[in-house]
């Protein structure tokens, strides 16, 4: 029976309470990011930004339970993390890595059918439910045109797609992606990142993902985590603009943010802005 962490309302679909992430080599600790809370609701897209190395895929592996927390707590739907069993647990988080995929000689349809197996019996036979789950999935992502390519024959913005359809066909209430838009051009950037906010909205997932491309979270999530070691704020993007939270992500000499853009800009020396 899993514990229930009583002061946890079941409305959270996603909750860290003071939350260190990190790696334990033997007896030593390398601490990545400290001091970790936030709340998620259903139906939300979320992002966690912040400058290399400050602990983005660390902290979502955390959450996917792929390594253990340093200290603090993560809960779901008010269940401990820990607590909770690898079989339910599949059927609560799906969970997006950057790892190489070691399947790409499959077609696309049996990679997205993969998520349908915290569902199947021993043997893995599909019931006429997960079939409609796996096509409901690549209809939402579109992909029905390539479901019988191979994977090995997709560009890696359609590739991108495959691993969201696989983690919709899984029908979990929390979808956990690294990176998503990693190697894509401009505007299959922006076209992964509106999916994931359509699925979220439309659907009542919680979708969290790791990004370098803060200005496109700001347009676009409902919520981000910023990761800067100086109390790593979390709330609306308009939130953290008007607390100043983005004004000394990185060094000033270099870049300053535009509140009024909600872009970054290189900053301009004096002698170049003569010219």
């Amino acid at each position: 029976m899993s514990a229930t962490y009583t002061d946890a309302p079941v409305s959270h679909s996603l909750e860290a309470r003071g939350l260190s992430v990190g790696y334990r080599q033997g007896k030593k600790v390398l601490k990545v990011a400290k001091d970790i809370g936030f709340t998620l609701q259903k139906g939300g897209l979320s992002a966690i930004v912040g400058v290399n190395g400050a602990g983005k895929s660390t902290l979502l592996r955390t959450l996917g339970r792929v390594q253990p927390p340093l200290s603090g707590q993560i809960f779901i739907q008010g269940n401990a993390l820990g607590s909770i069993r690898d079989r339910d647990l599949a059927s609560q988080l799906s969970l997006v890595l950057t790892d190489p995929i070691a399947t790409r000689n499959l077609s696309v349809l049996e990679l997205v059918s993969l998520g349908r197996q915290p569902y199947t019996n021993w043997i893995g036979n599909l019931a006429p439910e997960d079939r409609e789950k796996i096509q409901s999935a690549i209809q939402t992502v579109g992909l029905e045109p390539l479901q019988f390519k191979k994977c090995y024959e997709l560009s890696d913005g359609q590739l991108q797609k495959v691993m969201i359809a696989r983690a919709i066909a899984q029908d979990t209430t929390i979808i956990l992606l690294d990176e998503p838009t990693t190697h894509l051009d401009l505007y299959h950037k922006v076209q992964i990142l509106t999916l994931l906010r359509d699925i979220a909205h439309k659907q009542g997932k919680t979708i969290v993902f790791t990004t370098h491309e803060i200005e496109m979270a700001i347009q676009l999530c409902d919520t981000m985590l910023l990761l800067d070691n100086a109390g790593n704020p979390f709330g609306q993007p308009c939130q953290l603009i008007a607390d100043k939270r983005f004004d000394t992500l990185f060094p000033r000499d270099l870049i300053q943010f535009d509140a009024d853009t909600g872009a970054f800009r290189v900053h301009k020396s004096a002698h170049d802005t003569q010219k």
